[in-house]
């Protein structure tokens, strides 16, 4: 009898176990993933919606299920706040580019004598050029001796051409074949007595042997150096959010609240007004009743030179936590007009990594505060990892969107009544098999 209560027993564990398991409404949201390329592994950048629908800040209330509701075993990629990467600033020959004054060839032809290893010796003009006529239309840089992925360009030109510099970016591994890597906007101006100048260009991070610039409406200016940052470890990429209301606290000072305490890196200024200039100071913190601490600064703008809109509206951040922030404007250059500007935030991206087992389709659930954390390490949920293999993983993505507006708010931890009850029942069954050994235990032996 006693052999059959424990059976009992432990069948009641068992059920209890299976009941206490994780399903996908035990989270506040759930949306249907789709998956596509080679498997059995598929990779999900998270959108930043999804991250703030989030009760844990770790992100540990996490799961995917395949269609029977079974839990995937999964990781995440992110990237630590002290995370250091291998930044490199090295030096690149420039060699300028030529073309006559009549704009007739957009982009200049040029004679190209390179060594064997394919750094440049010499740039040459395809055709003979008039005296009068050598319009200097951009510059070509030689990066051939940087192995790494490019991710800014740093230049310095002559004193003579103050204002700002507008130019195209091309890049190539032949000197045949190019590929349009965008615009690049630099600028150098004369403000309130002191000299603003911003110098760097943000790069797209790939790799490329040569780079193309290529000034628009405007001759080239003459530089004086060129840099470029590369890094053998490439960040991840920035995801944006929606635009944020902010409040004026006075004159020429703004406030925004972040959703969370977020590591930002980057911020976007709204500059509604054309011909606006606004030198400002970034200031953030994570409680109201902590100080202020100075993030970033630097001159924002919205202007039209030569018949082109330059705008610069967005600031670099350290990457630290932060949840409010202040942004004082110098209203000597006219401020940023009546209505308080919105705010637009970059953190860096998180990649969800899970095992696929069991039949699609797959969901990924989130929101619950009480769950444990169940991601395992990269290393372990994909033997023999490394980074280079995360891009040849299968791809996911969640399929419609994610509106972080429709959830509750967070709620309080309390008291788990579900776990609770659970472990009552268990114990109530362990104390009546207990019981029940002990009755036939002192109960005297049947005579024969």
């Amino acid at each position: 009898m006693i052999g059959q209560f424990s059976v009992a027993v432990v069948g009641l564990c068992v059920a209890l176990s299976t009941w206490a398991q994780q399903a996908p409404t035990d989270f506040a949201v759930q949306v249907p993933l789709t998956v596509s390329g080679k498997g059995p592994w598929y990779r999900l950048e998270l959108p930043l919606a999804v991250q703030l629908s989030a009760r844990q800040a770790n992100l540990g209330d996490m799961r995917v299920f395949n269609a029977g509701g079974e839990p995937q075993a999964y990781a995440l990629a992110q990237e630590s706040v002290s995370r250091s990467e291998s930044h490199r600033l090295a030096a690149v020959k420039w060699f300028p580019l030529y073309a006559d004054d009549h704009g007739s060839e957009p982009t200049p032809g040029v004679r190209i004598e390179s060594s064997a290893n394919g750094t440049l010796v010499q740039v040459q003009p395809t055709t003979a050029l008039e005296a009068g006529q050598n319009i200097r239309r951009g510059w070509l840089l030689d990066a051939s001796g940087i192995k790494a992925p490019l991710q800014q360009l740093v230049l310095d030109w002559a004193s003579e051409r103050d204002g700002f510099q507008l130019f195209s970016i091309e890049a190539s591994d032949d000197l045949r074949h190019w590929r349009s890597w965008g615009e690049g906007q630099v600028a150098r101006l004369a403000f309130a007595g002191a000299r603003v100048e911003q110098q760097e260009v943000t790069l797209p991070g790939q790799s490329a042997r040569y780079l193309r610039l290529i000034w628009k409406g405007q001759p080239a200016p003459m530089l004086t150096a060129a840099h470029v940052q590369s890094a053998s470890d490439l960040p991840l990429p920035l995801v944006w959010s929606q635009r944020l209301a902010g409040s004026r606290l006075k004159t020429g000072e703004y406030s925004w609240q972040l959703p969370a305490a977020l590591n930002v890196q980057r911020l976007r200024v709204e500059l509604r007004q054309p011909n606006s200039l606004a030198p400002v100071t970034l200031y953030g913190r994570r409680e109201s009743n902590q100080p202020w601490q100075p993030l970033s600064s630097g001159l924002l703008y919205r202007l039209t030179q030569d018949g082109h809109e330059v705008i610069r509206d967005e600031l670099q951040l350290p990457g630290q936590s932060v949840q409010q922030l202040k942004l004082d404007v110098d209203e000597r250059g006219g401020g940023l007009g009546p209505d308080v500007p919105t705010l637009g935030f970059a953190v860096r991206a998180t990649q969800l990594v899970f095992l696929a087992r069991g039949e699609p389709p797959f969901t990924l659930a989130v929101g619950n505060a009480s769950v444990k954390a169940a991601n395992l390490p990269l290393a372990t949920l994909i033997p023999g990892y490394d980074t280079k293999r995360l891009e040849d993983l299968g791809q996911a993505r969640v399929d419609g969107e994610w509106v972080p507006e429709s959830l509750p708010a967070p709620a309080a931890q309390g008291p788990d009544w579900k776990r609770i009850g659970l472990w009552a029942v268990l114990l109530l069954g362990v104390a009546a098999l207990a019981a029940m050994a002990y009755s036939l235990l002192r109960k005297p032996p049947a005579n024969l």
